[in-house]
C-alpha cells in the first residue's frame, strides 16, 4: 500500500515539475499511438464498409477471421513485423527496425482488425432503408458507402477509441520493434517494464498512473467531439 501511495505522489511530482524525460516519453507515446490509430483507421474503416456493403462468397469466413484477430498476441505481431522490416526482410531497405516509424507500422497492424471488425458491427446497425433511399436518389456506390459510414459514425468512433486504447497500452511491440531506446523509441509502457525490472516500483507506478491519465483525457476528448 505504501508503494502505491508513493507511486501516486511520485506521479504528481513528475507531472507538476514537468520532468523532461517523462514529458519526452509521454509525447513520443502519444505521437506513436495517435499516428498508428490514424493509419489503421484510414485503412480499416473503408475496407470494413466495403466488406459490409458488398455481398460475396466467403464473406462470413472473412469476418470470422477478422474477429479472431482481435485477440492476436502482440508478441506475434511484433515477430512478424520484425521479420518483415529486419535487414534480411522484404522491407529491410527502409530501415524501420528500432525506429518510431516501425513501431507505428506494427501498432497499426495490431489494431487494424479491431477497428475493422467493430466498424463492420457498427455498420450492421444501419437500416437497409438508408441504402435503398441513397440508391433511389441516384447515389453512386461511393456516395452510398459514405452515407453508410456517416450514419454509423458513433459506432465507428467507438471502434477507433478502442483501437487507440490498445495501441497506447501495448508493450510487446514497443520493445520488440522499438528496442526501448532512451530518447528515441522508449514509450511509457516499455519504460514501465524497464523500471519494474530494475526494482524502481515507485517510478513504474507513477508512469502507469500517467498512462491512465492520458488515456482518460484522450477518450474524454474523443467522446466529447463524438457527442458534438
Amino acid at each position: 500500500m505504501d508503494e502505491i501511495l508513493q507511486g501516486i505522489l511520485k506521479a504528481l511530482e513528475l507531472i507538476i515539475t514537468l520532468d523532461p524525460e517523462v514529458v519526452d516519453t509521454t509525447s513520443r507515446t502519444l505521437m506513436i499511438s495517435i499516428s498508428s490509430t490514424l493509419l489503421a483507421s484510414l485503412i480499416a474503416v473503408p475496407i470494413g464498409a466495403i466488406i459490409h456493403f458488398k455481398h460475396f462468397k466467403g464473406k462470413r469466413a472473412i469476418i470470422n477471421i477478422i474477429q479472431t484477430l482481435y485477440s492476436i498476441p502482440t508478441v506475434l505481431i511484433g515477430l512478424l513485423v520484425f521479420l518483415l522490416i529486419s535487414r534480411s526482410g522484404p522491407l529491410g531497405s527502409l530501415n524501420l527496425l528500432f525506429t518510431p516509424w516501425g513501431m507505428i507500422l506494427a501498432q497499426a497492424i495490431l489494431i487494424l482488425p479491431l477497428i475493422m471488425g467493430f466498424s463492420i458491427t457498427a455498420l450492421k446497425g444501419v437500416g437497409e432503408e438508408i441504402i435503398d433511399l441513397a440508391r433511389s436518389l441516384g447515389a453512386t456506390e461511393y456516395q452510398t458507402l459514405f452515407t453508410l459510414v456517416s450514419e454509423a459514425r458513433y459506432g465507428i468512433m467507438a471502434a477507433i477509441i478502442l483501437g487507440f486504447g490498445r495501441a497506447i497500452s501495448e508493450v510487446g511491440i514497443a520493445i520488440m520493434i522499438g528496442g526501448n531506446i532512451r530518447g528515441y523509441t522508449r514509450v511509457i509502457t516499455s519504460a514501465m517494464a524497464l523500471e519494474t525490472s530494475k526494482g524502481n516500483l515507485e517510478l513504474s507506478i507513477a508512469l502507469g498512473i500517467i498512462l491512465l491519465a492520458i488515456s482518460l483525457i484522450i477518450n474524454t476528448l474523443l467522446n466529447y467531439f463524438q457527442e458534438k
